[in-house]
């Protein structure tokens, strides 16, 4: 591979930040769930034996498990985002069009589909290839031929970018461009119908491995659940954590995920609190490499109490990450928390 920029290369990092950044010298861009991944690609136009290489995040090679993406010839390296999309809706008057004028970030992406692609059995990766096609979602050139851009203001590179990208070969491949726009105004609507929102410092170079010159704000959901149980803390006499469930159409409670977001005092109380709801059963859960199966045992509770949590992301009906509790819901009846909630 003959390139000037090589692996190994850690990709440019965004530092969190609870709100949009305003003012001249930004770039907004919709925050993408897939797998962040460089792209280096060496493919002649004839002859040579082509390569392409998807480093993920942590130095992981991907390609094998996306023989499906389709890098037109010529050298040059991208950053970029694998995702996999959900199936559009069908009905043309749905929702889902450009929000407030901005350009559209697509339809949704199905992490859990995702996933699924990195699996060890060559022909259960091709399977999904055809089932579950990924494309490439490019927002950074690095390189071009022999010329690194790496030390350009970011606002050069966006427009090396998006000439690169209108190239007629690039039609009918798998490498498309992410959207942006240059007022927090415009990306507003994006904390509503994606994952969020990356801003990019329009003057700042390239730093990888460097949580400088970007900044991400999740989208930030609400929903309110049931808690089914709690989790003991690693200190005794102390809770560690609250199981979360959601009552499906068919009236079974299921858990979906879990809160820990507790102060060391507000751990010990809850003990005393909850223990007038609990049923006397200890329920197992879910299978972890990480966790044994002592750690990973709760306390059932009667479901009468309601909280109301915050989250970012959901895969497979479950929160993924961690919830934050945001309060307790005496106002409203265990039986309204619905799966319905995680939907959008």
């Amino acid at each position: 591979m003959s390139l000037p920029l090589q692996p190994p290369f850690a990709p440019q990092l965004a530092r969190a930040r609870p709100s949009l950044p305003e003012g001249e010298g930004w770039s907004y861009e919709p925050k993408w769930d897939g797998f962040r991944a460089i792209a280096f690609v060496d493919v002649p136009e004839e002859g040579d034996e082509p390569s392409v290489v998807l480093l993920s995040r942590g130095g992981k090679a991907l390609e094998r498990y996306f023989p499906e993406l389709r890098f037109p010839a010529g050298r040059y390296v991208l950053d970029g985002e694998i995702v996999v999309d959900l199936p559009a809706d069908p009905d043309p008057d749905a929702d889902g069009a450009d929000v407030a004028g901005i350009p559209e970030a697509s339809a949704a992406q199905d992490f859990d589909a995702l996933s699924q692609r990195i699996h060890p059995a060559a022909s259960r990766i091709q399977k999904l290839s055809v089932e579950l096609p990924a494309r490439y979602v490019a927002f950074d050139l690095l390189a071009v031929d022999d010329l690194a851009l790496l030390e350009r203001p970011f606002s050069e590179r966006r427009t090396a970018l998006e000439t690169f990208l209108a190239k007629p070969e690039f039609g009918d491949s798998s490498v498309s461009i992410t959207p942006a726009v240059t007022t927090a105004a415009e990306a507003e609507g994006w904390l509503q119908d994606t994952e969020g929102v990356v801003a990019k410092e329009t003057g700042a170079p390239y730093l990888p491995g460097e949580r400088k010159g970007m900044v991400k704000i999740k989208r930030k959901r609400t929903i309110d659940c049931v808690v089914v149980g709690w989790r003991h803390g690693k200190e005794e006499g102390t809770v560690g954590s609250l199981i979360l469930g959601l009552y499906a159409p068919d009236g079974e409670l299921r858990t979906v995920g879990h809160t820990s977001s507790f102060s060391a005092k507000r751990k010990r109380e809850l003990v005393g609190e909850l223990e007038p709801y609990g049923t006397g059963r200890v329920q197992a859960g879910e299978p972890s490499r990480w966790k044994s199966e002592k750690e990973l045992e709760w306390v059932e509770l009667r479901p009468e109490l309601v909280v109301e949590v915050s989250f970012d992301q959901v895969s497979g009906g479950r929160i993924r990450h961690g919830a934050k509790l945001e309060r307790w819901r005496e106002d409203k009846p265990a039986a309204a928390c619905t799966v319905d909630q995680l939907e959008g």
